[in-house]
């Protein structure tokens, strides 16, 4: 009865440990936000989180390749109406969100984050933590 308790308790400890370090971006990305505008590439809608890819040129003028991190794709699915259509490749996208911190190509959209059709300047994602845009972006 004691050995079964203690492995309760360990497999219990064990899975709150593994939740929290999931959930947590471990001091990974910037505090700041910065904003990038480029062309999709493609739209990964998989689990555990949604990615977009997308083509920006970086301070040089070389074309490089960004991975833009997001949320569960039932999020966007369930929240937005988000497809496997919504991001067809070439469309012009304006991300906010937090750069990785090592200077990869890298940004994630979980925190004070929005993702803008560049056309249009309309709002197709925000982060949980701001509200949505009343109307077109004044400048995306």
């Amino acid at each position: 009865m004691r050995v079964t308790s203690l492995g309760i308790g360990f497999s219990m400890a064990l899975a709150t440990a593994v939740a929290f370090g999931h959930h947590g971006d471990a001091g990974r990305f910037e505090t700041e936000v910065s904003t990038i505008t480029g062309n999709v590439v493609a739209l990964q809608l998989i689990n555990p989180h949604a990615a977009v890819l997308i083509t920006a040129p970086d301070e040089a003028g070389n074309t490089v390749t960004w991975h833009v991190e997001m949320e569960a794709p039932q999020r966007l699915q369930r929240e937005f109406g988000w497809d496997r259509n919504t991001l067809k490749p070439g469309t012009s996208i304006t991300v906010t969100g937090r750069r990785i911190k090592s200077g990869a190509p890298n940004i994630n959209v979980t925190e004070r984050a929005r993702i803008l059709l560049t056309d249009s300047c309309e709002e197709i994602y925000h982060s949980r933590d701001l509200e949505p845009l009343a109307g077109p972006a004044a400048s995306c």
